[in-house]
């Protein structure tokens, strides 16, 4: 180095030195370490599903990243919910790290102020990893995992979008094309259903409380869309409300195989495995055992379009899914080093490619490679691309969401068997609304 290159370079430092502020700064960006929290140990609450799978899989890539233990339980979900419900309101939870599903658990964690919000520590530099890329997230996840008060107190994970599955060789049989509305995919599972060769137009979920996740998708086909308005008014007994049920019930009764009353997705993915089914609506989250020619019968000839338009408009339904930090936990810094890492692209991208679900971060759409090599078609990518393009959410964000769920679908049970749609949705509705008024006199 010359002199004169040496004295500017001192020059330079001195003036670095001069500066506490800008030094203050490259500092941070060189803070934040990975193995900060050696030594501690996170407990996990999973619900179970692929995506919890994924990461029970490989989370010794974290342990071997930081240090930090990670002991991961992954229990059914509404087991989950209650569990995790009943420990925050204990005010000692066993675990650091939650899994919660926004649809169901969302005003109700947000509420309680259960989970802690994590916008101090996305801008903490020595706490949020360099190349952790908030910024990859849609914003369609971000605003799902941000309260009305504009606390985001859980990051997302996982964006479901209801598609329509269909059995490509039942349909080429009959020349049928893929249904793009409810009209054409009545028609279409009524010609394909042939009960004595125990083969049905269309499965799909029956059981009360899980049925009103299909049932939404015919509603948001109305005018009406919502089931609750915003000023929180139920909008289960109208029109449009009534119309929607029909139409589910009718396909459900006429083209669904027998006992589908008791249907949830499990026995709709088995039921569209073996064969017996042309269509299913359900979420992008249960298509990886469909292409698992060890398992299933129709691996290499299932089909994937959005779900079918309505008369008035074409959306289908959004759940999702997000990790949220206990307020309660004594290791939160190493609970969010492991919300980065389950929420990192690297597992982002497992999720899309395993067919585990549509992951909450855009990157994994963007990566051609892993698209090209996976077991899954291209039609599968372009229809998540698409679902997210007209997806809304597909039940109210309310604190009584299982109540919901369970006063409605009772109905919608009732209405499969034969029972009138608008005395069955009135008796529901009025059920439901003094349960609806008293949540919202609680907040």
């Amino acid at each position: 180095m010359s002199e004169f290159t040496r004295r500017v370079a001192l020059r330079g430092a001195a003036g670095l030195l001069a500066a506490p502020a800008l030094v203050e700064s490259v500092g941070a960006q060189q803070a934040f370490d990975w193995k900060r929290f050696k030594g501690q140990r996170v407990e996990a609450s999973l619900t179970a599903n692929p995506r919890s799978s994924l990461l029970i899989q490989h989370q010794k890539e974290f342990e071997e990243l930081t240090g930090i233990r990670v002991g991961a339980e992954a229990i059914p979900e509404q087991q989950h919910r209650q569990k995790f419900a009943i420990e925050f309101a204990s005010g000692r939870p066993s675990f650091d790290v939650v899994g919660i599903s926004l649809h169901v658990s969302k005003r109700q964690v947000g509420r309680a102020k259960w989970t802690t919000d994590i916008r101090p520590l996305l801008q903490d530099p020595t706490m949020t990893a360099p190349d952790f890329d908030f910024a990859d997230y849609g914003s369609g996840p971000v605003e799902y995992s941000t309260q009305a008060d504009g606390r985001m107190d859980t990051l997302p994970e996982f964006t479901d979008y209801f598609i329509l599955y269909y059995n490509k060789e039942l349909l080429a049989a009959k020349n049928i094309a893929v249904p793009k509305t409810f009209d054409e995919l009545y028609t279409a599972a009524k010609a394909l259903t042939d009960p004595a060769k125990q083969q049905y137009g269309f499965v799909g979920r029956g059981l009360r409380n899980a049925n009103v996740t299909l049932w939404a998708s015919f509603l948001l086909g109305t005018q009406q869309r919502d089931s609750v308005s915003p000023d929180m008014k139920l909008l289960t007994d109208t029109p449009d409300a009534i119309a929607a049920t029909e139409a589910y019930a009718r396909i459900m009764r006429e083209c669904g195989p027998p006992g589908n009353v008791g249907f949830n997705w499990n026995e709709c993915q088995t039921t569209f495995m073996q064969g017996r089914a042309a269509f299913w609506i359900d979420g992008v989250g249960f298509a990886a055992p469909l292409e698992d020619k060890a398992r299933s019968r129709v691996a290499g000839k299932v089909g994937y379009a959005v779900s079918p338009a309505g008369p008035a408009h074409h959306h289908c339904c959004l759940f999702g899914t997000a990790f949220g930090i206990s307020e309660q936990s004594k290791v939160r810094g190493a609970a969010w080093y492991y919300l980065q890492w389950a929420s990192g692209k690297q597992n982002q991208l497992r999720y899309l490619t395993s067919g585990a679900g549509a992951p909450a971060r855009t990157s994994p759409f963007r990566n051609e490679e892993a698209i090209a090599s996976s077991r899954f078609p291209r039609e599968f990518f372009t229809t998540l691309v698409e679902s997210g393009r007209i997806a809304r959410p597909g039940l109210p964000e309310i604190v009584p969401v299982t109540e919901f769920r369970d006063t409605i679908g009772t109905a919608l049970t009732n209405c499969i068997g034969g029972a009138d749609a608008a005395t069955e949705l009135k008796r529901a509705t009025e059920a439901f609304r003094p349960v609806l008024e008293q949540s919202e006199k609680a907040s």
